[in-house]
């Protein structure tokens, strides 16, 4: 079993409160003292009492996901011998109305760009295999409900880049 903690920080600072036109920008603090300022979504809450140029909790749930994905496909990889020059993902969730009325992300798309060195290029089912493994390992997959869905060869750019 593993433990893992986050500080979450917010003050009134002499706002009103109960009018509900309070900022939202607040502080994530980590255990390994990573601090990141954070707020509600401008989606959620317009500014200005959000900032947009805060991470806010829903593209924190989305790149949580992408990033224990391509932990877990950078460890596949490593351990077949592959080498990996660049991993990019331009990760999108979709969050609106579930079956219950309720707003949910309802879908997240992870879109990996992998680029390889020359002499240890996988095949495109060897490389759709291995993120099929890393979708199935992922720890932050494995406790949601959403949908995910891993399509390397299917957005912006193609998934098995050699490097030249």
């Amino acid at each position: 079993m593993s433990k893992y903690f986050a500080t979450i920080t917010w003050s009134c600072n002499g706002q009103t409160f109960t009018d509900n036109r309070y900022k939202r920008s607040h502080i994530w603090q980590f255990d390994g003292g990573e601090i990141v300022r954070a707020s509600a979504s401008p989606h959620v809450v317009p500014t200005p009492l959000s900032d947009p140029s805060a991470v806010d909790p829903e593209e924190a749930f989305v790149a949580a996901l992408s990033s224990c994905h391509m932990l877990w496909f950078l460890s596949i990889a490593a351990k077949r011998g592959l080498k990996i020059e660049k991993y990019e993902d331009k990760a999108e969730g979709i969050m609106e109305k579930n079956d219950d009325g309720k707003f949910a992300f309802t879908e997240v798309t992870l879109c990996p760009h992998v680029i390889y060195e020359n002499d240890s290029s996988p095949s495109v089912e060897e490389d759709a295999e291995m993120h099929h493994q890393a979708h199935e390992e992922c720890f932050i997959a494995n406790s949601v409900k959403t949908k995910i869905k891993v399509e390397s060869t299917k957005c912006e750019k193609t998934a098995i880049l050699r490097k030249k």
